[in-house]
């Protein structure tokens, strides 16, 4: 079992009061939207792996079938959204680091934004590959425990080749390569758990004692995960510390 629990535990955290933001609708439909246009147009889930885990996603958060089949339309006709994925590398204070996931029909004014953000709470924009050789890009899983037994989250873990455990209170966090997320509902028979994700995890972690400083951190973050362009941060901050 990894030691990164903390870590993971907080940034669920993070991502339950996401779910109160206004505008968690807006950033599901632009990932519902760019998986038919990355798929080729292919609006069918059983089809289309990207889009089948944004929906599932998107479902997770209580998003209304309506607004879900609206994205994929979206996606298709003389309307059709130019939207593409890009991911900006930076640092927050302390030297942390940062990599921005964002989906934007408007690559200027999105990297003006997030550039700005940044500037706002003493940080700074990196440079393509600054920051990414820090963390490794991975699918994920996350099971509650009351909701899966242990055995059933390690069986899962090695039919998927996981390279990593993390374990909270109440969840098993599975780590695994990034090109097996389209086997996660074939390996899982039935087990419970929550919709399959990329994540990027930090190979190690920060911590950052200054209490103060640890706030601008987490400041800057909720900052930048408040634009609609702007799906997810990853960091590698220890957002858990004794002083």
């Amino acid at each position: 079992m990894s030691g990164h629990n903390k870590w993971s535990k907080i940034k669920r955290g993070k991502e339950s009061k996401d779910k109160a933001r206004g505008n968690i609708f807006s950033k599901f439909s632009r990932l519902i939207t760019l998986a038919v246009i990355e798929g080729g147009g292919i609006g069918d889930q059983a089809n289309n792996i990207k889009l089948r885990l944004a929906v599932d996603k998107a479902k997770q958060f209580n998003m209304p079938k309506d607004n879900i089949n609206r994205a994929i339309e979206r996606a298709s006709g003389p309307d059709r959204a130019q939207l593409k994925e890009v991911f900006y590398e930076g640092f927050a204070p302390g030297g942390v680091a940062l990599i921005i996931q964002a989906t934007t029909d408007n690559a200027n004014r999105t990297l003006s934004e997030i550039r700005n953000i940044l500037e706002k709470h003493q940080g700074k924009l990196g440079s393509s590959g600054s920051v990414n050789y820090l963390f490794q890009r991975c699918g994920l899983v996350v099971f509650e425990k009351n909701k899966a037994k242990q055995e059933q989250v390690l069986e899962f873990a090695e039919k998927i080749d996981a390279f990593d455990i993390d374990e909270d209170e109440e969840t098993f966090s599975v780590y695994f390569s990034f090109e097996n997320l389209g086997k996660v509902d074939d390996f899982l028979a039935g087990l419970k758990a929550n919709p399959p994700e990329l994540d990027y995890k930090p190979n190690s972690i920060i911590t950052i004692s200054d209490k103060a400083m640890r706030q601008r951190i987490v400041n800057l973050i909720d900052a930048m995960e408040d634009l609609d362009e702007v799906h997810k941060v990853f960091s590698n901050l220890n957002f858990v510390c004794e002083s």
